[in-house]
């Protein structure tokens, strides 16, 4: 009788139990409605969503909706009992319990456990969840306004920016003096340019994709750190290699700059302020220029803060300049330790409480700069995609633990790798195609004509130069002491005999199949001077910087050097050049300021595509008037309207490409075609420079050619003005 009326009880107890989970699961299904009914941030259909539960969605307090009403099923008998311990009916059978998930799931509300879905279905389910967060966002964005916080944060990315501007010109400016005090020949300094341009390529798709995968601020933080620090130390080494690795490192840190500033400030942008106020935030690459063209114009020509450490350490005043070029980006890292993370990087990664805290900042922030404090952040829940889980398993009791780093390591890169490739999925993988056709071609006529441009000018300059120098045939000169600059002069089968040059200069100067007898040379510097098929009979050196490429072919009797100059001497204050290159490049970047105006003005009301199109195909045909350049003033005036025209070109680049790409993938996808951008920048740079001099015809034609038909593929790509941001 004992045994049947435990039975009996234990009937009752299992039948309470069924029947308090039916009411629980009612109790759900019935805020579950009410909830939707109530949701104002969506339009969209849930009928895909019928069977979720509303886990997905989460509260201001960090509870789920719907769970209030658990207590309406509790009884006496159950009360302070963990219900994640409850056995629920089929449990027995094998029948998975949806109501339960795994504890690293419940954090973001998921309803079914992923392991059983196949990874379709996930991807299916994520992209629904992504296609409804960007209409939620929007709207969220547009409650949080257009402010104090928006303001602040143009102007530290602006700093980032401006440092990558300051980056492109920096090295064009110091390459002279840098060739003389690092005794650089000819053949080694253009790889100076080019392996800035190489670390900026890597640099772009690496922190590009690193930005999708730990964030925008802390990819930025992490690159411009990388920069300054090289930045700062290229200034001090004295090694041409180490100098150049040193430079080669600094460009990877900035190379992430331009795809991770666009992709972090397009996420807390209303879309209707998206494109003017990224182009806006174009203009601090031109300040950049301008910045790096007036500290070269104010520094380098100031030889006076010049020190020396013996023979072995030398810091000449373009070393100064060096360091002053690195403190945008030291400001924009200070800068960047005070701003949060985009939240809607944070809502792709589930994220949800800390996305909402930074969402709430933004709208208390700008809503007290407009003296509405007491107007409240009425957002209680946002959607955030389910998220899909890759596992990585590092054995701990099988390898070192640099091992175990280089597997993270390597995994990380291959994530980022995936993430490359899906730019190549339907439905972006046209875009990127179209993209990648534009970005080559108007990186390629870009840099290119803007190293041809200065080159012309320097040619002309030269020319000119040459062209009114002394030449001196068969001269005999006896018993004369040198004591001034020997400038822009040809000597030719000359004869100096008791001759004496002392505390004098030779620039530009050439002597061939001259003799030297019995002279001596006492404190000489030279620039651009070469001996040629020389005789030096008897004479005797004394402090001068004449080294062995000067000394082509020549024969020495009887002669004596002493305390010969190490290094390179810095004479760059006698180039006639020397202002010139830094006006130039001034003026150029000065001439973007007109087109960034308009850019910006017009980039929400004719639209992105029309921009791009026509700027690129003006550009092309301004190409056309350098046939008339044969004159300097002629030449920077082309300059000048190229640049101008082409500047709406890339603002309306970069605002179309953020905007093309989905949240996962902005970073990684701009990244890359930055770093394509880099690639043709190298390549215009190689093959526009090696035409200066000989023709005009190919430069032309080639530069209109490529950047008409980028512009005309960039017309085929989608209208993006009135999109939100996937």
């Amino acid at each position: 009788m004992e045994d049947s009326y435990q039975d009996r009880t234990s009937l009752v107890k299992g039948a309470k139990d069924i029947a308090r989970e039916v009411k629980r699961q009612t109790a759900k299904k019935a805020n579950k409605v009410m909830d939707k009914a109530q949701d104002g941030y969506t339009q969209r259909s849930y009928a895909q969503f019928q069977d979720e539960e509303d886990d997905d969605y989460y509260v201001r307090d960090g509870t789920y909706n719907g769970e209030a009403n658990d207590d309406e099923g509790s009884s006496d008998a159950t009360e302070g009992h963990d219900e994640d311990d409850e056995v629920y009916e089929g449990e027995y059978q094998g029948i998975p319990n949806h109501g339960q998930t795994k504890d690293g799931l419940v954090a973001l509300g998921q309803p079914i456990p992923d392991e059983y879905k196949d990874r379709s279905v996930l991807e299916t389910e994520r992209k629904a969840d992504e296609e409804e967060l960007a209409q939620q966002f929007e709207l969220i964005i547009q409650e949080c306004g257009h402010g104090r916080f928006q303001w602040a944060l143009f102007f530290v990315l602006g700093m980032a920016l401006m440092a990558d501007g300051v980056e492109v010109f920096v090295v064009g400016f110091v390459l002279p003096s840098a060739e003389t005090d690092m005794c650089i020949p000819n053949s080694g300094s253009g790889w100076l340019g080019s392996i800035v341009y190489l670390g900026m390529m890597v640099g772009a798709f690496f922190w590009g994709g690193l930005a999708d995968k730990v964030g925008r601020r802390q990819s930025l933080l992490i690159c411009m750190s990388v920069n300054g620090f090289f930045a700062f130390l290229s200034s001090f080494v004295q090694g041409y290699g180490f100098f150049l690795f040193c430079r080669l490192l600094s460009g990877f840190g900035i190379g992430g700059a331009v795809p991770t500033v666009f992709s972090y400030f397009s996420e807390v942008l209303a879309r209707e302020k998206r494109g003017e106020h990224l182009s806006w935030l174009c203009m601090f690459w031109m300040i950049g220029g301008i910045y790096a063209s007036a500290m070269a114009w104010a520094i380098i020509p100031h030889y006076g803060w010049s020190f020396s450490m013996g023979s072995a350490y030398q810091f000449h005043s373009w070393r100064v300049f060096v360091i002053v070029c690195a403190l945008p980006c030291v400001s924009a890292v200070v800068a960047l330790t005070f701003m949060p993370e985009s939240p809607r990087f944070l809502l792709e990664i589930g994220k949800h409480d800390e996305a909402w805290m930074i969402l709430k900042q933004i709208h208390d922030t700008n809503m007290r700069a407009r003296g509405q404090p007491e107007k409240v952040f009425t957002v209680n829940r946002i959607k955030t995609p389910k998220q899909i889980d890759e596992f990585i398993e590092i054995a701990m009791d099988t390898g070192a633990w640099y091992k175990r780093c280089w597997v993270r390591i390597r995994t990380e890169l291959y994530g980022i790798w995936l993430t490359f490739m899906k730019c190549f999925n339907y439905p972006v993988r046209e875009n990127t195609i179209k993209l990648s056709t534009v970005w080559l071609t108007l990186s390629f006529g870009y840099y290119g004509l803007s190293v041809w441009f200065p080159d012309v000018i320097k040619h002309l300059q030269a020319d000119e130069y040459a062209s009114k120098g002394l030449r001196f045939q068969g001269e005999n000169v006896t018993n004369f002491n040198f004591n001034f600059t020997l400038e822009n002069q040809k000597h030719y089968n000359g004869k100096f005999i008791n001759d004496g040059f002392v505390n004098m200069k030779f620039k530009s100067a050439t002597f061939e199949n001259s003799l030297f007898d019995n002279c001596h040379f006492e404190y000489v510097t030279s620039l651009d001077t070469y001996f040629k098929n020389c005789t030096f009979i008897d004479s005797f050196f004394f402090s001068t910087d004449f080294e062995d490429f000067k000394l082509i072919d020549c024969t020495f009797i009887n002669c004596t050097f002493l305390h010969n100059k190490t290094g390179c001497q810095i004479t760059f204050d006698d180039d006639y050049s020397a202002y010139w290159i830094y006006f130039v490049n001034f003026l150029g970047t000065l001439a973007v300021l007109p087109g960034n105006i308009v850019s910006a003005l017009l980039m929400d009301r004719i639209g992105r595509i029309t921009m791009l199109g026509g700027s690129m195909v003006l550009s092309g045909i301004s190409c056309f008037f350098l046939w008339f350049g044969t004159s300097e003033a002629m030449m920077i005036g082309m300059l000048c309207l190229y640049n101008g025209l082409t500047i709406s070109a890339w603002n309306s680049l970069d605002v179309i490409t953020v905007e093309l790409y989905p949240t996962d993938r902005r970073a990684t996808g701009f990244g890359f075609l930055n770093a394509l951008c880099k690639a043709a920048a190298v390549l215009g740079n190689l093959f526009f420079g090696s035409l200066v001099g000989i023709t005009k015809v190919i430069p032309i034609l080639l530069a209109s050619t490529v950047l008409v038909c980028g512009g005309l593929v960039g017309l085929r790509l989608p209208d993006t003005r009135s999109q939100v941001l996937m």
